[in-house]
């Protein structure tokens, strides 16, 4: 205990450098549990949102941008696709299960979509009030929809269109909230679920003419995308190429657009991790030149130190707790400072209402981090330790 607190002591007896040392060593830790942050709950959001969901089928167009709208709600869709034709894949053999989507109007930033119960059993939601809707014009909220918005069971709202805020309000056709999901971590928490009919009945509502144009919109009806799930593995090589062949639709695998999406970040993320690399590099050298100047500017007090019965190894030891030291500090703020760095990015570009980036969580893989500034400091350390080990008393004495 004895040499802990002359660790410490020492430690701030050059209150400037320890503070430089402490800062470099810190702004690496924060890079790299910033990167392990965002790497890990974008990895979870992409499991969790993609679970069970072998292809996404819609308009032509990009493939990426059909699994980004259609799964994650991300981007805008590619178009739409006849409810016929989503009817004819519900009866193919290779077809296990298929839920349609159908997307367009939105409200205060967080998306309508009009769906079926299935959607909610695909991601095993519950729900926290309420029930599930009965009929058209009833709406159950995600979990982080209802605690934005502030609604509650019964209240009524309007949604406007478009998928971004500042759109034409359909306000001849309000929503009523029948139930609130309880939250479940995936994409539902930031949707506002309500029946196919809804979507529907809101646009025939404000465009149709009259009776007869309804009747005609009621035959021509559309969606926007299916989600579909194989029955058999083998489905995966033959159905994407009978939609892309054979039909004036688009079919997406969202393992292959992920794989592409995350090799795209991918460079992204190593030129952070090189620039983290370096810092922990100049931080290192730093502590080192720091403890390898304490040596010899300590000789006094080593000396003295060894004339009271301290042994060689003690002295190493001084050495490595003033490391051990920097390396606990350097952990508390380097993890501190990039959950907090972590929080700021999803603020700043309102990642919370997307992808749920930037909540507090501490994956396994946080516990590199204080493994690293460990290794960090006692490679800085053991040069100057060992040092301090060799030198004898005499030399001490003999170099004052």
């Amino acid at each position: 205990m004895k040499t802990i607190a002359f660790a410490w002591r020492y430690l701030w007896s050059r209150p400037l450098a320890a503070a430089l040392n402490l800062l470099l060593l810190s702004l690496g830790l924060a890079s790299i549990t910033f990167l392990l942050l965002v790497s890990h709950q974008l990895d979870t959001a992409f499991e969790r949102d993609l679970a069970g969901i072998d292809v996404v089928v819609g308009a032509k167009g990009s493939p990426m941008q059909l699994i980004l709208a259609g799964v994650f709600q991300l981007d805008v869709p590619t178009g739409n696709i006849p409810l016929a034709a989503v009817k004819s894949l519900q009866a193919h053999p290779q077809v296990a299960s298929l839920i349609p989507i159908s997307m367009g109007d939105s409200f205060r930033g967080f998306r309508i979509v009009g769906t079926t119960p299935d959607y909610l059993s695909h991601y095993q939601a519950g729900l926290a009030q309420g029930a599930v809707w009965t009929a058209p014009m009833q709406a159950v909220l995600g979990a982080h929809v209802a605690a934005q918005a502030g609604l509650k069971l019964g209240d009524t709202f309007t949604g406007s269109h478009g998928l971004a805020p500042g759109g034409h309000a359909h306000g001849q056709s309000p929503y009523t909230v029948t139930g609130i999901l309880a939250p479940t971590g995936t994409v539902l928490d930031r949707l506002v679920l309500t029946p196919l009919e809804s979507v529907w009945q809101v646009h025939e509502t404000d465009t149709a003419l009259d009776d007869d144009d309804r009747k005609v919109m009621e035959d021509e009806r559309e969606v926007t995308l299916a989600l579909i799930r194989y029955r058999t593995p083998l489905a995966a090589v033959t159905f994407p190429r009978f939609i892309n062949t054979t039909t004036e639709m688009q079919a997406a695998a969202p393992a292959v657009e992920i794989t592409r999406l995350l090799g795209m970040l991918g460079v992204g993320l190593d030129v952070l991790r090189t620039l983290a690399g370096v810092l922990l590099l100049t931080a290192a050298l730093s502590v080192f030149i720091a403890l390898w100047s304490a040596v010899r500017e300590r000789r006094a007090d080593l000396a003295l130190l060894r004339m009271l019965g301290a042994p060689p190894a003690k002295l190493a030891g001084l050495l490595l707790c003033e490391a051990l030291w920097l390396a606990l500090l350097a952990t508390l703020l380097g993890v501190l400072a990039g959950q907090g760095l972590s929080a700021l990015l999803a603020w700043g570009l309102q990642l919370e209402n997307s992808v749920l980036i930037g909540a507090l969580v501490w994956p396994v893989e946080l516990a590199s981090v204080p493994a690293l500034a460990l290794g960090v400091a006692l490679a800085s350390a053991l040069l100057p330790a060992w040092e301090a080990y060799r030198v004898s008393v005499f030399e001490l004495l003999q170099s004052r």
